[in-house]
């Protein structure tokens, strides 16, 4: 069989993706350096939402290197964040190859409404889920028993619910890739509803921390976002077919 003019030899698949791998890991790294320039404004912008508590809650560093790997481990996913643009660039350009013509021209659309899907579930855990997590969660204590928590403890917390649910958001973008490449319809996500739910619920419960209150305040935005999934994979195939 004769290849055609996109076939590309295994051996230069391989080295195209060790080039896109290094080039991945260059934008997470300048990131994270970009990041860490402003590591100080960023670390009190993430401990604000406990300034506003009915209960107040205090901070403690419990161990010597404790803010030190806070600040480098809050840089890396700054720069994984920042670098987000680039590596969905490169993820395209290594699979672009094997798509047909008319479905490369969806690479600059694909690339911002994956960033803005990110972005809008940072935003939806910082102002929603943290600030409604930390009311719950110190309001249940004692009167007898002060809130001090371990720093390391609560970046964990927040920074976990945070990326988890920038994921989250993500589900359009992967509803669109899908509707795209034509494995995804609307007729087959409305006739699966009721199961998506449930897989819902099931992936709710491993991106969050193991509590009630999470699992309830990830999943109620996440229904949400598979009924606006039809809706993207409903344009998608009426621009195919059109």
């Amino acid at each position: 069989m004769a290849k055609g003019p996109n076939t590309m030899p295994f051996l230069d698949h391989l080295e195209e993706l060790r080039w896109r791998l290094v080039k991945s890991l260059g934008s997470i790294l300048l990131g994270a350096a970009i990041t860490f320039f402003f590591i100080d404004s960023l670390i009190d912008l993430l401990i604000r939402p406990t300034r506003n508590l009915s209960t107040p809650m205090d901070l403690q560093v419990l161990k010597v290197q404790g803010m030190f790997m806070i600040k480098w481990g809050i840089a890396m996913i700054g720069g994984v964040v920042l670098a987000i643009p680039v590596l969905t660039y490169q993820l395209w350009k290594f699979i672009a190859p094997g798509l047909y013509l008319n479905e490369k021209k969806y690479a600059v659309p694909l690339i911002v409404f994956t960033y803005l899907s990110f972005l809008i579930g940072l935003i939806f855990a910082y102002m929603v889920m943290i600030p409604f997590s930390l009311e719950f969660f110190t309001s249940v204590g004692m009167t007898e028993i002060d809130n001090n928590f371990s720093i390391n403890y609560y970046f964990n917390f927040i920074t976990w619910l945070m990326i988890g649910s920038g994921f989250i958001f993500e589900l359009p973008v992967l509803v669109f890739i899908l509707s795209v490449i034509g494995l995804l319809t609307p007729a087959f996500m409305s006739h699966y509803r009721r199961h998506a739910f449930v897989v819902i619920l099931v992936l709710s419960a491993f991106i969050t921390p193991p509590d009630p209150v999470s699992l309830i305040l990830m999943s109620i935005p996440l229904l949400g976002l598979y009924e606006l999934s039809i809706g993207v994979s409903w344009l998608v195939n009426r621009k195919k077919s059109g």
